[in-house]
């Protein structure tokens, strides 16, 4: 049985996980959860794909390729969350589930982070789980089959 394709797409400053702040954002590195999600998407059936970018352009045109692909998609938009129309945009061109994570809880951190232009156009959110969000995202996209 082939494996269903998903996009797990992280944005701005998510590549320096593990040094970046670890008191909010933990010190596991991007890698170490990249290599955590491959291998729980294959026991849940599922091929999953980790990316980073810090080029909001980039992280556009793989929105754009999922949607084109009706690929599901876990997608941490960082920073871009709270004010990228453009990033909203394209997750609003949506045809498979999107799931909106954050690894730390925006509604408990600064004032600009309580508001993510992301999540109305997304299937479903996550927020203040760690890595462990991810996860949950991804079971939530097997369990949708």
């Amino acid at each position: 049985m082939e494996r269903r394709k998903v996009l797990v797409l992280n944005g701005v400053n998510l590549g320096r996980l593990g040094v970046r702040e670890p008191n909010v954002y933990g010190n596991v590195s991007h890698a170490e959860i990249a290599d955590r999600l491959v291998s729980v998407g294959a026991s849940l059936g599922l091929q999953v794909e980790v990316r980073q970018t810090d080029d909001e352009t980039e992280l556009v045109h793989w929105l754009h390729e999922a949607a084109d692909g009706e690929i599901p998609v876990v997608l941490n938009p960082a920073a871009w969350s709270h004010y990228s129309i453009a990033l909203r945009d394209a997750a609003s061109q949506r045809t498979a589930d999107l799931v909106e994570v954050h690894l730390s809880n925006i509604h408990t951190r600064e004032e600009f982070r309580h508001h993510s232009v992301i999540s109305a156009v997304a299937s479903g959110v996550i927020a203040g789980l760690g890595p462990l969000g991810y996860e949950l995202a991804l079971q939530f996209i097997a369990a949708r089959r």
